[in-house]
């Protein structure tokens, strides 16, 4: 769990924002944007990245306003956070 970075602050965006994160080694990542409910409204990544600093974009156009969860997952590590969409 060490030496991963994520975003730590309560996003809100209009129809577009970025996460961000950094990778320590090479590994597979999901990265899965929930509504309230759990339910999946998309999947931003699934597969193995490099390491490195990361910037994956989300797009809520077509969402209805409120708050929603990203949840970041790679082999060792796992966070999730708040994002709320305004329209």
């Amino acid at each position: 769990m060490q030496n991963h970075s994520v975003a730590d602050r309560l996003a809100s965006c209009l129809t577009e924002t970025q996460i961000q994160f950094g990778l320590p080694e090479a590994t597979e990542v999901t990265l899965v944007v929930y509504d309230v409910m759990g339910r999946v409204v998309r999947r931003l990544v699934d597969r193995r990245l490099q390491a490195g600093h990361k910037r994956v974009s989300f797009d809520a156009a077509g969402l209805a306003s409120g708050t929603y969860f990203y949840r970041l997952r790679t082999e060792r590590f796992t966070r999730t956070r708040r994002l709320t969409a305004v329209k």
